[in-house]
């Protein structure tokens, strides 16, 4: 049940009704037609703004556009009253029986409640992570984890055909240092002494990769050119580090659907398919490109290179995708891998990248535009840097990978639950403070505990309503009388429960899991207000003492909000709390 949506079909009703009557021209088109919460809760239930938008298309003052929908929307049952205000916006107020009609819908299909359609199918691809495999993931990595894991399931949510997919970024020069720093621990296993040297990784989380490399081949890459070791090392340290770095995300909560390899795009022809589809649309030529802007490099020198005409497509210059040797610049494998995605069938594309990769989104949203003839869209999310602080003071620990802070490292301080809420908790290309001391508060200013409160005080009234002979059951609280719901806290916090479907579109629509932890921070409030006025006014107590009908109906609203802080942090990944140690 999307309460919001089936308020707005009313007013599409009426305004149709409009037309029909010749009070408005036809050929409008109300797809601007917006009814959502209004910014003053005093001001009514909904608002819409169907006056305004409409206004200008058809030649008609907003306020007589306005007055007129509010005699038709009145005439109805579902609205207890309808007002203009200001120059035309109309501020609704519902019967209340919707908001029994509401907490219904919730409990009679509780794992159902606030899903959407909005995705009706559509094939999505998430990828994120993608981190190089050449060492744990670290606490940018976390975010990134969190924020595309999140929004992967809130896209399922929706109705979207979801595949989480981690890019492994194994065909380039850096699993070449890799293998060289695995090396020197396997030197090291041997009992010799060695140095980290040419930027390899001196990090401690190779030690164990050397020994395992000493059982495996004994003393046969001793004293040996890495070209006798190199490719072998190089596929064995990977492969480690994938398993390390698979472990880290189940350890975060983190599944992949496909981990797809950048090596399997060398040699196969997927980076020849790919540019001659470019070609074969007339997107590549051979040029010489402009000198950066700004002061030049010293060593710049125009040389003429195969390039992607992808200004064509939105972005500022066009790209290189070969270079005057003939070998391919970083980008053509890039445009590969996409190209794959287009032709396994996704209508849509996201990539959760660093902030870092931000001179990437328009080349690789050209790209994608002209491989698919813009069928296919592509969205880059990227994630600002994370900054740790402890005792009010910036925080820096690192066990064992040498230069950083790693992800198991954060869930092992915090657990995986707060690591995913407090990531959640704002928007993604917003930079990030992870306060180590507010985490583990109790209090209001830690927002996953504020929540998981929430949840385990209704969690602790269920309990106790059973011990006291209190049915408590979905179906038998679906059934109870809802009519004597009437104090103003009681009310607020059923109108947030019916805001739960809208969210989840508008979220989906936008791809912002953030809006989730925002939305379930304010239930919680709305719950929690409800609660502690009941302290002080013992008929707004969850148990009444002798009277049935009114227990049932006050616990019938909180499993009802419950259930949708459940189905809101399952999307995020954070397991609700049945009681709070």
């Amino acid at each position: 049940m999307n309460l919001f949506a089936e308020i707005r079909s009313l007013v599409i009703d009426s305004l149709q009704q409009m037309q029909a009557q010749g009070d408005l021209p036809d050929g409008l088109s109300f797809d601007a037609v917006t009814v959502e919460p209004p910014r003053d809760a005093a001001h009514g239930d909904m608002a819409t703004n169907a006056a305004m938008v409409l206004a200008k298309p058809s030649s008609c003052k907003p306020r007589d556009i306005a007055q007129r929908l509010a005699t038709l929307l009145s005439a109805g049952p579902r609205l207890a009253s309808v007002e203009v205000a200001g120059p035309g916006f109309l501020n609704l107020r519902l019967a209340s029986t919707l908001w029994a009609d509401v907490l219904r819908a919730i409990l009679a299909d509780p794992a159902g409640y606030g899903r959407a359609t909005v995705g009706a199918g559509i094939k999505v691809n998430v990828e994120y992570v993608s981190a190089n495999p050449t060492g744990p993931l670290h606490v940018g990595h976390t975010r990134g984890a969190v924020f595309g894991d999140a929004l992967a399931s809130m896209l399922d949510f929706a109705g979207y055909d979801v595949t989480r997919e981690y890019y492994i970024n194994d065909g380039g020069a850096q699993v070449d240092v890799l293998a060289r720093s695995v090396y020197l621990r396997y030197l090291e296993a041997h009992g010799q002494e060695v140095a980290f040297e040419d930027g390899t990784y001196p990090g401690d989380y190779l030690i164990a990769v050397g020994q395992a490399l000493k059982e495996k081949v004994g003393d046969s890459y001793l004293g040996k050119g890495e070209q006798f070791w190199l490719e072998d090392v190089r596929e064995f340290s990977t492969l480690a580090m994938m398993e390390l770095i698979r472990e880290d995300l189940l350890a975060l909560g983190v599944k992949m659907d496909v981990f797809y390899s950048e090596k399997s795009l060398y040699g196969t022809g997927l980076i020849e398919a790919a540019i001659e589809d470019l070609k074969s649309k007339g997107l590549i030529y051979q040029g010489v490109l402009e000198p950066p802007k700004g002061k030049k490099p010293e060593d710049w020198e125009p040389r003429e290179q195969t390039l992607f005409r992808s200004t064509d497509h939105g972005d500022d210059v066009d790209r290189p995708v070969q270079k005057s040797d003939g070998s391919w610049t970083y980008f053509a494998p890039d445009i590969a891998y996409h190209y794959d995605k287009v032709q396994r069938g996704f209508d849509q594309l996201i990539d959760v990248f660093g902030a870092d990769h931000g001179g990437y989104v328009k080349r690789m949203k050209a790209a994608v535009s002209a491989l698919s003839y813009d069928k296919t869209s592509l969205d880059i999310k990227l994630t600002q840097l994370v900054k740790l602080f402890k005792n009010g003071a910036p925080f820096k620990m690192s066990k064992r990978a040498g230069t950083f802070v790693t992800l198991r490292d954060l869930v092992d301080q915090v657990g995986a639950d707060a690591t995913r809420f407090v990531m959640l908790t704002r928007k993604n290309d917003a930079p990030l403070d992870f306060d180590f001391d507010k985490v583990m508060e109790q209090t209001k200013e830690n927002p996953v505990f504020y929540v998981q409160y929430a949840h385990a005080r209704i969690c602790s009234v269920m309990r106790k309503a059973q011990l006291a002979g209190v049915a408590v059951e979905d179906a038998v609280l679906q059934a109870a009388d809802l009519a004597g719901l009437t104090d103003a806290a009681e009310l607020t916090l059923a109108a947030k429960l019916a805001e739960f479907p809208r969210l989840i579109e508008i979220a989906a629509r936008s791809n912002e899991p953030h809006r989730i932890a925002f939305y379930l921070y304010d239930l919680a409030s709305e719950f929690h207000a409800l609660w502690n006025k009941g302290n002080e006014q013992p008929e707004l107590r969850f148990l009444q003492e002798g009277n049935l009908a009114t227990s049932q109906a006050k616990i019938a609203l909180i499993r009802a909000t419950a259930v949708v802080i459940s189905n809101g942090l399952g999307i995020l990944g954070v397991q609700p709390a049945q009681e709070m140690r």
